[in-house]
């Protein structure tokens, strides 16, 4: 017997304002955890980890700028409010990732447990930004762009372009790290996948 999930169409400001708050902030501690194993993730994330990682510059600014050509996509194919969100998500992020570092001092950590904890960490971020009709730019935004005007699933689309990115860091760490870090793209993407399915929780 089919029943149809009964959904709110729209959220109300504080649940958007918490989403982007608190779904940045899960993404952020997992870039944290990332970094302190030297590990790689997926999307304009692993763009601004490859130039972090070989320019030593802030993550949050590269990641802020590399997300800027994303912006005009976005307008064009999923309107203002979500460049808007999007944006925001973006800042926070890059805020987040700068300011975790002076509140956690991480003396070491397990590479494989980084990476599916980050991994984890990161997708439930994602899909609480994803919910409230936002993103954190670049892959993610063509992502959902085609889920909702072609069916494809998003966390598929995402995992195809987090693996050729992660795959271009093994000119810049150990193949071993390399590795490592797909476990991490593996764990983001099935949270998104499994919990994010067109028709559900569309409040976006």
């Amino acid at each position: 017997m089919n029943q149809a999930v009964p959904h709110n169409d729209e959220h109300s400001l504080l649940e958007d304002v918490q989403a982007l708050l608190f779904g940045s902030l899960f993404v952020a501690m997992a870039v944290v955890l990332f970094r302190q194993a030297g590990l790689f993730t997926g999307g304009t994330a692993g763009l601004a980890f490859l130039v972090h990682y070989l320019s030593g510059f802030p993550f949050g600014a590269v990641f802020f700028v590399v997300n800027l050509p994303f912006y005009i996509f976005a307008i064009r194919a999923l309107g203002w409010i979500f460049t808007f969100k999007t944006f925001l998500a973006v800042a926070l992020l890059s805020i987040y990732s700068e300011w975790l570092p002076r509140l956690i001092e991480i003396g070491s950590i397990d590479p494989y447990f980084a990476a599916v904890m980050g991994g984890l960490l990161a997708g439930t971020g994602l899909l609480m930004l994803i919910r409230h009709r936002a993103s954190l730019g670049g892959i993610g935004v063509l992502a959902i762009h085609l889920q909702r005007t072609r069916g494809w699933r998003a966390g598929k689309v995402q995992m195809a372009a987090d693996c050729l990115i992660v795959g271009l860091s093994i000119f810049v760490v150990p193949p071993k790290a390399v590795l490592i870090s797909v476990l991490g793209a593996i764990a983001v993407n099935v949270v998104i996948a499994v919990n994010h399915r067109p028709g559900r929780y569309m409040g976006m």
